[in-house]
């Protein structure tokens, strides 16, 4: 110990000090919960057995129960048209955006920093605001479809199971779409201009230079972006909390909020474990996808 400390001292052993604390406080409060959720999709768990860890054991019976009721395929489908037309709507907008404001002309930072607004907004208030705009009678997007010749009646977003999962996804690209904004613009940011110029010399069109520039120049940004977005997609819980409830009949539930409900109204815990789970894998492979989009960028 005496030793220890005295590396401490001399700054031998400083960076390893610095890496043990943030270390062990990941551990404490992530990792810990996360082995405990884990546990939990083994045992038998109820609301009298709750506070204790020495639970009985049954495998994967919690597995093969959750596959066997037949709304877990309808909302693993409803999951995966959420994230991945959330993830597609939010990506294309923003790199539209991104690319629109590349062209830095007066006024475009002050414009972009107006999109930053539904980014820093909580969620259930983005739910509460999208709530009154996709309201059956009065909302704000039934009138502008109707006067556009869109629709000729108007259309009960939430309480329609044909169009309650489309209006949470609706309302989630409007939430994420700053984030993709402003992470391809760093990435737009990065690509030297001579290149441009170099091709332009040579003949090339605009549609060439996005082509075989811009996409290929910004393939790590894009991978990180598509990682962060199935992450952050799966975590999106306020939006169904606000806007549908998860309903009419599970027609807008997805997985995150199907666990809550398991956990926290049916009280079926080692249910609401078992499908966390199953969300931590889809999470991990993201995550392996985002550090092997981004280790080899080269930082100045």
């Amino acid at each position: 110990m005496k030793r220890l400390l005295s590396s401490v001292r001399d700054g031998r052993g400083f960076d390893i000090v610095l890496v043990a604390f943030p270390l062990g406080f990941l551990f404490l409060m992530a990792g810990l919960p996360l082995l405990y959720n884990v546990l939990m999709s083994f045992q038998e768990v109820d609301m009298f057995s709750l506070g204790t860890l020495l639970r009985p054991f049954v495998g994967l019976k919690n597995y093969r129960d959750l596959f066997a009721q037949p709304e877990t395929l309808p909302i693993l489908a409803n999951t995966a048209i959420f994230v991945t037309g959330s993830i597609a709507g939010q990506f294309l907008l923003g790199f539209g955006l991104a690319l629109f404001f590349w062209v830095n002309f007066p006024g475009a930072s002050w414009l972009r920093g107006l999109f930053l607004v539904s980014w820093v907004m909580p969620g259930l208030v983005v739910g509460a605001i999208w709530n009154w705009i996709l309201s059956g009678d009065f909302g704000v997007l039934n009138f502008i479809l109707r006067e556009g010749g869109v629709i000729s009646g108007n259309i009960f977003w939430r309480s329609d199971p044909n169009y309650s999962l489309y209006a949470v996804i609706i309302a989630n690209i409007w939430l994420g779409t700053a984030f993709n904004m402003i992470l391809l613009s760093v990435g737009l940011a990065g690509i030297p201009a001579d290149l441009y110029e170099a091709a332009e010399l040579d003949g090339a069109n605009a549609w060439q230079r996005f082509w075989t520039i811009t996409l290929p120049m910004m393939r790590s940004t894009i991978g990180a972006i598509i990682s962060l977005g199935l992450i952050f997609t799966l975590q999106q819980f306020d939006l169904f909390a606000a806007i549908t409830s998860g309903g009419p009949n599970n027609s807008s539930n997805v997985a995150q909020y199907w666990a809550w409900e398991q956990s926290f109204r049916q009280y079926d815990f080692a249910k609401g474990a078992t499908i966390s789970v199953l969300m931590i894998i889809f999470v991990m492979i993201a995550s392996v996808v985002y550090v092997r989009s981004t280790r080899h960028e080269v930082r100045g």
